[in-house]
């Protein structure tokens, strides 16, 4: 693997997602990765008959081997024949392999439509905005509970849009980077604990949750730091990590978010509708002060200094890499 034309394509592709975002189109390969995955989970779910937890689990876990070898074969194949064309084309699809696999653009324009609605005093509008990224119902939330909605998607985002990807690009090039997305996506589709997914998509869930211990732990670390620079309550985001990192029913989703509510001196998390169903859940953070519209902005801010310090710790990495080969 070339590293410098690695790091310059992390570089590259980073600046791309500031410039361009996300683009809204149906051939975007994580669109592409996601019907992937829709038509898969049609042939291999069972349409008949009651299935038992064991065939259920097992047919899950074949949805996760061929999901992920079709998307490492075929980033391995363009790879392959771009560098059969010309250097500079090799070039150029790394580069966009690295920029489709990263969402801090996207992340922080669907939350600022929150912040934007929010701001204007039209809570209808911020909760239809926010229902765009978060999962749970929205209907009925009050603008401090639609500005935490917000608020915890940018934290937990912060690892699974932007640093895993890149922690990943770094260690397998565009294939490790695809494979996690591959497996991220899965467990966004397949991951939930309800009665069609709880055993079928149990397998990609754990996978996820493997892939993420890392990363996430490296974006609280980093989260830590930036808001230690930005003159945030970086003292009182220790304290809340050190207490509140594991309050959350996945081992890595607690991390960012914890750092996010100690440095903002806000509580984040607690109860929750999903599909109608109140689900409990423990809080983060301590209620020092409200939530408000301005902590979206705020959120986003270490948001993308985090996101900025994974990108030149990547880049540092492959370069320390390619010295090392150099010297040998």
């Amino acid at each position: 693997m070339n590293r410098q034309m690695l790091a310059t394509s992390i570089v590259c592709g980073f600046i791309l997602d500031q410039i361009l975002g996300d683009p809204e189109y149906r051939f975007h390969p994580v669109r592409l990765l996601g019907r992937l995955i829709g038509v898969l989970e049609k042939r291999l779910y069972p349409t008949a008959g009651k299935k038992s937890e064991r065939e259920l689990f097992f047919r899950g876990a074949c949805l996760s081997v061929l999901v992920c070898a079709v998307t490492a074969g075929l980033v391995c194949l363009v790879v392959f024949l771009a560098d059969k064309v010309l250097p500079v084309f090799r070039f150029v699809v790394w580069t966009l392999c690295c920029y489709f696999l990263l969402a801090a653009k996207d992340l922080k324009t669907e939350s600022m439509r929150v912040y934007h609605a929010l701001a204007a005093g039209e809570l209808i509008r911020a909760r239809q905005a926010v229902s765009r990224i978060v999962g749970r119902d929205t209907e009925t939330l009050s603008a401090a509970g639609t500005a935490r909605a917000a608020v915890e998607t940018v934290a937990e985002n912060t690892s699974d849009g932007v640093v895993a990807p890149l922690f990943y690009l770094a260690l397998g090039g565009p294939v490790g980077g695809w494979l996690y997305k591959a497996v991220n996506t899965m467990d966004s589709m397949v991951g939930y604990k309800n009665a069609r997914y709880l055993y079928f998509g149990r397998f990609a869930a754990r996978l996820d949750d493997l892939l993420n211990f890392i990363p996430a732990r490296l974006s609280a670390g980093l989260m830590l730091f930036v808001s230690w620079l930005l003159g945030y309550d970086w003292k009182n985001a220790a304290r809340i990590f050190a207490r509140d990192r594991l309050k959350h029913a996945s081992p890595n989703s607690a991390q960012t978010e914890s750092v996010c509510a100690g440095a903002l001196r806000v509580m984040l998390a607690g109860d929750a509708y999903y599909f109608g169903r109140l689900y409990k859940k423990e809080t983060i953070g301590d209620d020092l002060r409200p939530v408000e519209a301005e902590d979206i902005r705020r959120a986003n801010r270490l948001m993308y200094g985090t996101a900025l310090s994974a990108a030149v710790l990547a880049v540092v990495f492959e370069l320390l890499v390619h010295s090392l080969h150099a010297c040998r």
